[in-house]
């Protein structure tokens, strides 16, 4: 009888229509495919009953999770082998039940089934969430906020470093000579120019997380900054930074929701990294709430995670993987929608500056900080928890670099009835003072 990974690799092969790109190592130590690429561990028979009960990224995904499933080699150069199977078949690809209709991938499927063992659906790892649909109510968008960020300030303070930024930062080029710290305060000092912050302003911060744009707004700029956050971790750790800093006159973080801030106007708006939690529902409303925040000729800077469009689709996107196991109740929509969306709420868009390749690189970082300290990290969350941060910076790097989404800083002006928005007339010199 053929060893497990022969066994497996022809099955899937057969059923993929394709050669696997990367080699296979099976439970039983037998091994197969090519040699000298990364090597696909099959640690035991469960992994492939959670494959066959949910086919797809997410029954990958629960396997990664639960230790049932991992990569020898470079995890990106696997990720990248593997994305034409998993992430890119394209539009035209076949449907799972096209697949089935095949006399040969039955074959498959059944001889699959047969190599897993006993057909009994393994439970989800822990570290999954589930829940009863994309509600984006006040309760479940706390819930969803602590799932993500609640982690544990230590954990968040391993893998970002010690800017706590959690989102793209803003590089001058790659090379060693190219710090992380660095390129996160360039991104702050980016939306500071962009939002033409000046003293005795006052700046709201929607999604303010452990507080790194309000103390760079206040201690740079001079402003007055409320930066609002539904995570208590976050807020705890904000307001102590913000003490230690001697910022406490400056910068009030609150645990709050946007939708309950009431106390503008506002003289400009950041919101960094937060949109993509707002969903497909309430996006309207979003934007209009933060237009009636701003004074007349008050500026928003959202930035946003955006992802390529797609034909005959729907406008918002969740991702499986990433709803059940990162950010649950996410949706990722086109920048174009993004626009349209900020439009109708009232806001005039001035400029729109995509910054997809510098998100790669910050991921990349993220990446080698959380394997560095590996071992750290799996005691400060779960041995779960770490494989879930780890599949999921690197895929979304690689995601980057191909170009399936993006990132995207929309500054919008709520322009009153004069026409007078406020924006020099060559708008792209953020480094200018008079900009």
């Amino acid at each position: 009888m053929p060893d497990a990974a022969s066994r497996l690799t022809t099955l899937l092969e057969q059923l993929l229509e394709t050669p696997l790109p990367v080699r296979v190592r099976a439970w039983d130590g037998s091994e197969a495919g090519p040699p000298g690429a990364p090597t696909l561990v099959v640690r035991n028979r469960r992994a492939l009953r959670r494959l066959l009960f949910k086919p797809g990224e997410l029954g990958l995904a629960r396997a990664w999770v639960a230790g049932d499933l991992t990569v020898e080699g470079d995890l990106y150069t696997a990720l990248a082998l593997m994305s034409g199977l998993i992430w890119e078949r394209g539009e035209d690809a076949r449907s799972l039940g096209d697949i089935l209709r095949d006399p040969a991938a039955r074959a498959a499927v059944r001889g699959l089934v047969k190599l897993a063992g006993p057909p009994l659906p393994p439970a989800p790892p822990p570290e999954e969430v589930r829940r009863p649909g994309h509600l984006h109510t006040r309760r479940s968008d706390r819930r969803a906020i602590s799932h993500h960020y609640d982690v544990g300030n230590d954990f968040y303070g391993l893998v970002l470093g010690p800017s706590m930024v959690y989102s793209c930062a803003y590089w001058p080029a790659p090379g060693p000579d190219a710090t992380l710290e660095q390129a996160q305060y360039d991104k702050l000092e980016l939306i500071s120019r962009k939002l033409a912050l000046k003293p005795g302003q006052r700046l709201l911060d929607v999604g303010c997380g452990w507080g790194s744009m309000a103390m760079h707004a206040a201690r740079e700029h001079g402003v007055s900054v409320v930066g609002v956050t539904l995570s208590q971790e976050q807020a705890a750790y904000a307001n102590k930074r913000v003490a230690d800093e001697g910022l406490t006159d400056k910068v009030e973080i609150r645990v709050q929701d946007y939708r309950d801030v009431t106390d503008g106007p506002y003289d400009a708006i950041s919101s960094i990294g937060m949109a993509e939690h707002v969903g497909a529902a309430r996006y309207l409303d979003y934007a209009s709430d933060l237009h009636a925040l701003l004074k007349h000729g008050g500026r928003l800077l959202n930035h946003q995670i955006g992802r390529r469009p797609q034909r005959a689709e729907a406008e918002y996107h969740v991702d499986a993987f990433i709803d059940a196991y990162v950010f649950p109740d996410g949706e990722l929509a086109p920048v174009g929608t993004t626009v349209t969306q900020l439009e109708r709420a009232g806001f005039e868009v001035r400029d729109v500056e995509s910054i997809r390749e510098h998100y790669a690189l910050t991921l990349r970082r993220w990446v080698a900080n959380l394997e560095a300290d590996w071992d750290r990290a799996v005691r400060l969350t779960s041995p779960g928890r770490a494989r879930v941060w780890r599949l999921y910076m690197a895929a979304s790097a690689l995601a980057f670099e191909r170009n399936r989404i993006g990132v995207n800083q929309v500054l919008a002006v709520k322009t009153p009835g004069s026409g007078a928005s406020g924006m020099p007339l060559r708008a792209r010199t953020w480094g200018a003072p008079d900009a």
